[in-house]
């Protein structure tokens, strides 16, 4: 559902990036009970840019690495919430790509640091593995609507629906969830309800 963009300016290792990318899964899938299944994390050299004068911070020609976490916003995510995860994010930059420390040196070492984190409340709707997503803190009785398909996919061999359907019990994810029909059968006085 998130959709994180890390332009980093300098090279990542395949390792790097995914510790980053598992970093970054983590860190947001266990703030927001989204499923690790449903965390996009896409990763762009900018390198390249450092020559072009392509990007700009504070009128100078300047290439930084930063991340842009594409999210779902609603009442149950606060403001307070995003801050921390831009500091868990940057928190597991350093630990991951371990910047330089800055010292004054005749031939300027490589920026190896995050300069920014942000997140943009700019998904409205949208589809992925073929499910429409949900509002932003409805991750509950979205999965509940959706375990059957869920399990349908896993039984039928997809791996990624294997996992999620595992990562979904582990945690405890539908506790207390109710499906639309259970709801319904409960406002009639039918089936289990009755």
């Amino acid at each position: 559902m998130p959709y994180y963009e890390v332009n980093h300016a300098i090279i990542l290792t395949a390792s790097q990036k995914a510790e980053l990318a598992n970093a970054i899964t983590q860190l947001h899938s266990t703030r927001f009970s989204t499923p690790r299944m449903f965390v996009n994390v896409r990763f762009t050299d900018v390198s390249g840019l450092k020559d072009t004068g392509d990007f700009y911070i504070g009128g100078r020609a300047q290439t930084p690495s930063h991340i842009l976490a594409h999210v779902r916003t609603g009442p149950s995510r606060k403001t307070a919430d995003f801050n921390s995860l831009c500091s868990d994010v940057m928190h597991a930059w350093d630990e991951i790509v371990k910047p330089l420390p800055k010292v004054k040196r005749s031939s300027p070492d490589e920026d190896r640091s995050l300069y920014s984190v942000f997140v943009l409340g700019d998904i409205a709707a949208g589809m992925e593995a073929g499910f429409s997503i949900p509002e932003a803190g409805k991750d509950g009785e979205w999965l509940a609507e959706n375990m059957s398909a869920f399990k349908a996919r896993a039984e039928a061999g997809e791996q990624e629906f294997v996992e999620l359907v595992k990562e979904v019990e582990e945690r405890g994810m539908l506790a207390g969830q109710k499906t639309e029909a259970q709801k319904l059968e409960e406002m009639m006085g039918w089936g289990d309800s009755a």
